[in-house]
């Protein structure tokens, strides 16, 4: 099983991308997935998650900014991201997990087992 991102790219500033991550080998709406962010010289951050259920968590930096959606019959999970700032820049991370997890919890790296490679996002100032 494995998870595959897509979709990064340059972007001016206030503009839109749109990040996939489809799933390999197993089905996106048995888990959840996440988005996390690294930024040059920066710790990786969680940015978004969906969980099973349908439940979306967001970072406080991106909410009302980025949206993340799932197509089950894709296996794939969206990450809308609108309104782009310079900040906003970093490689993207897919990453996926089949356990459960509770509350806040959906932020922590250690909770994920499958990862991507990572897709880069550039924002032009």
């Amino acid at each position: 099983a494995r998870v595959k991102e897509s979709g990064g790219g340059l972007v001016r500033n206030g503009g839109s991308l749109r990040l996939a991550c489809e799933a390999y080998g197993f089905r996106a709406e048995l888990s959840a997935i996440a988005w996390f962010r690294q930024a040059p010289g920066k710790e990786r951050e969680a940015i978004s998650c969906i969980d099973s259920p349908g439940n979306t968590y967001y970072a406080d930096s991106v909410q009302g900014r980025f949206s993340i959606t799932r197509d089950n019959d894709a296996s794939t999970v969206y990450l809308q991201m609108n309104s782009l700032e310079p900040d906003d820049a970093g490689t993207y991370y897919c990453a996926a997990t089949l356990l459960r997890f509770h509350g806040d919890r959906w932020s922590k790296q250690d909770e994920y087992y499958y990862w991507g490679q990572g897709t880069q996002v550039t924002v032009s100032s």
